[in-house]
């Protein structure tokens, strides 16, 4: 495992890298990951102006600020993702966001389909979903804790409709974007505070 995270460490971005690579991407018409198709295009070109919006708009607490500054162990904050997956666009620049109202956490980020070994450690259901946020000890690279794909109130959204209609589709996607749009990332940081503020230590 420890290989494996540090393989994926030396082509680790950060956010700016990340937002740069999808970018640079899109000026050839190509998303990011191992599968090119019109519709992965389409969603990676929404998923920049969702960003772009959200790092404008993003707010976190000062009670939040104040919490995550307790935070007393060096932490890396790996996240796989990819520039065409919709809930990482709502998901990544909150949690950057929260990484950076501490001195304790360095933010990084890799692609899912580069990254594949990591990617088997950390399937939800068996499948390859994304986010996932990995909280490594900067020194020795032990897995802290591991967060993701979605918050909860998102996941049970989707969980619910499925389990009513059988299927994922258009409607409960729009209807996601809807939920995150009204949270504001509220419920991403209060999870992800709570798992880190586990680690403070006396």
């Amino acid at each position: 495992m420890k290989s494996i995270l540090q393989d994926a460490l030396q082509q680790a971005m950060t956010y700016p890298q990340y937002r740069e690579k999808i970018d640079v991407l899109l000026t050839q018409q190509l998303s990011t990951g191992h599968v090119q198709n019109e519709t992965l295009l389409h969603f990676s070109q929404l998923n920049v102006t969702r960003m772009h919006r959200l790092d404008k708009t993003i707010s976190v607490p000062d009670e939040i600020k104040l919490a995550m500054q307790q935070i007393n162990r060096p932490m890396i904050w790996l996240v796989l993702t990819e520039g065409w997956c919709g809930d990482a666009a709502q998901i990544v620049p909150v949690l950057h966001h929260l990484s950076e109202t501490t001195n304790q956490v360095e933010f990084l980020l890799v692609l899912r389909d580069d990254n594949d070994a990591l990617m088997q450690q950390f399937l939800t259901n068996g499948g390859k979903s994304i986010p996932k946020l990995i909280a490594l000890d900067a020194d020795t690279l032990e897995v802290l804790f591991d967060w993701g794909p979605r918050p909860e109130g998102a996941q049970q959204l989707m969980s619910d409709y499925k389990a009513q209609h059988g299927k994922i589709d258009d409607f409960i996607k729009t209807e996601l974007q809807k939920w995150y749009t009204k949270d504001k990332g509220m419920q991403i940081m209060q999870e992800v505070l709570a798992l880190s503020q586990a680690l403070v230590t006396a």
